[in-house]
């Protein structure tokens, strides 16, 4: 059997970029060596591309663009050239892409951009397409979705810039403290505070601003977070349930790479009962977000047993410790099985 060539699409004009890095990079690492070529395509934080020849531990240090293994390339927008065009000194030299593998986080990458310039030029995209990026990015459009499914969703409230503070401290105090403040596209927690009083809360959203013309102020949802890794189009295999426990404050970008003070659990540690209706809940999201091959789906789990939505994450963390391939892991995938099914998911219709 010929093998595929894989684009692994890395990097990206995101705030995120860095986490870009290290998931892609685990993603090379464990494509199936006898079924694909990989294509490493870095974006540089610039929006520079480049077709990218050297090693991953030059990805993980971020020195991959200044070494002398990149070549300018950009993608052929013409639909069935299927191609990546490398702008080499002696002209323009094609190389064949049979699937697209976006591994970017967050913007520019994560909300569509990238996969309606795949879909434009006919290349078939492994993960979620255009619509269902952008959505799921969005936090209050991906919550008025998936309220109108009857799920539960956070109270929460939208200011554009140049929107009164008035209106903020009146839903504060309508809801109580804390509550969060968070960009409303952005990933990894950047830009996201939780507010305890007021006095913290116009540097709040100050701060979210800085990562999105949006910001969205949420209720605090008592209890804690549990998540589904989803795989698949129509017919859905959801690994097992985690469960994050925190000592303090919330799931930040810190605690999410160095889990310094906070642990995950897989399986959660909740009933088998609950954990299959968290189960059913995360596919009736992905479905209704329009997601197709793989994404995680966030919720959170209360005292009362009650299952609120908080977010999915289209292009979720790919290192081998991070929690989709640990979930999947737990429900017995193995992290290369699950790359090699993402792939088979994007030829299906």
């Amino acid at each position: 059997m010929e093998k595929l060539n894989v684009a692994v699409f890395f990097g990206g004009c995101s705030p995120e970029y860095s986490v870009s890095l290290s998931s892609a990079s685990g993603v090379i690492l464990n494509l199936d060596p006898e079924k694909y070529n990989v294509l490493p395509v870095g974006i540089t934080q610039q929006g520079t591309w480049y077709y990218y020849t050297g090693s991953v531990e030059k990805m993980l240090d971020d020195t991959w663009h200044s070494s002398g293994d990149c070549t300018p390339a950009v993608l052929s927008p013409n639909r069935g050239e299927n191609s990546l065009l490398l702008l080499e000194r002696q002209g323009i030299s094609r190389l064949h892409i049979d699937v697209a593998f976006p591994v970017l986080h967050g913007q520019n990458g994560e909300d569509g951009t990238l996969q309606g310039l795949l879909e434009l030029a006919g290349i078939p995209v492994a993960g979620c397409g255009t619509l269902a990026s952008a959505l799921s990015m969005d936090k209050d459009r991906a919550h008025k979705l998936v309220g109108l499914e009857g799920i539960l969703v956070p109270h929460s409230l939208i200011l554009e810039r140049g929107t009164p503070l008035d209106r903020a401290d009146a839903f504060a105090d309508e809801i109580g403290y804390p509550l969060f403040v968070k960009p409303v596209k952005a990933g990894s927690s950047y830009g996201v505070t939780k507010v305890t009083q007021a006095s913290q809360l116009s540097d709040a959203i100050a701060l979210a601003f800085k990562y999105d013309t949006q910001v969205i102020l949420e209720e605090n949802i008592e209890g804690f977070e549990v998540g589904c890794a989803v795989l698949g189009n129509q017919e859905l295999t959801v690994g097992e349930v985690d469960e994050i426990e925190l000592s303090s404050g919330f799931f930040d970008f810190t605690e999410k790479y160095t889990l310094k003070t906070s642990a995950i659990h897989v399986p959660a540690r909740i009933a088998p009962d609950k954990a299959a209706e968290i189960k059913e809940t995360a596919k009736r999201i992905y479905l209704a977000l329009g997601c197709r091959g793989f994404a995680r789906v966030d919720m959170f789990l209360t005292p009362e047993g009650k299952i609120v939505f908080n977010e999915a994450n289209t292009i979720p963390g790919f290192t081998s410790h991070s929690r989709y391939p640990g979930m999947m892991k737990a429900a017995g995938h193995s992290f290369g099985e699950i790359l090699t099914r993402i792939i088979e998911l994007a030829f299906e219709e």
